[in-house]
């Protein structure tokens, strides 16, 4: 596992040794980043069940302005504590050692982010949880893009009633990537 592009381009991340965790794979998130890679210049950037820390590093890496990662796993948290050293991001770099919702309630009202990515376990709806929280929440915008990685089976037909859209959805062999944003309209 590596950076892919930016100013730590090439250097190797260290992820721990777990079934708990799942890392993306180098051409996966080459493929998200350069979608998005035109927007990340000086963009806030929040990584949800961080694991190694890898896809928060690859927005700084670059250009995004900050990345918040969040993990409660302490094993990860110390993964990515390396991973932002060896890559001397650290300084852009925000660690939320909690839960999720715990850590979103945390930055409530001090931050929004223009991309949140998650990754939690799969079919556990997690992510349901997650878009159930931020649908009224000060973190996100009418601009902001949610990016949830899955399993295929992950339902996210709730979304509109939840008052989001699906902009995009991208399939891999094993995974997808579901692009989400606020309903425009809804919350303006």
């Amino acid at each position: 596992m590596r950076v892919i592009a930016g100013s730590a381009r090439r250097l190797n991340l260290k992820t721990i040794p777990s079934t708990d965790t799942r890392p993306t794979t180098d051409r996966i998130k080459e493929t998200l980043f350069n979608m998005i890679n035109p927007y990340l210049m000086d963009a806030t950037f929040l990584d949800l069940f961080a694991g190694s820390g890898q896809m928060g590093i690859e927005a700084l890496s670059r250009g995004a302005k900050t990345a918040v990662f969040v993990e409660n796993n302490k094993l990860a948290v110390s993964c990515i504590e390396h991973n932002l050293s060896v890559t001397k991001l650290k300084e852009n770099a925000k660690i939320i050692a909690s839960d999720v919702l715990h850590a979103l309630r945390s930055l409530e009202g001090s931050i929004t982010f223009d991309y949140i990515f998650m990754d939690p376990p799969y079919n556990q709806q997690l992510e349901k949880q997650v878009l159930e929280y931020l649908k009224n929440s000060s973190l996100i915008t009418t601009s902001s893009v949610i990016i949830v990685e899955s399993s295929f089976e992950t339902a996210f037909d709730y979304v509109n009633e939840l008052g989001f859209e699906i902009i995009k959805r991208k399939e891999y062999k094993t995974n997808m990537h579901i692009f989400l944003g606020l309903e425009r309209g809804k919350h303006e």
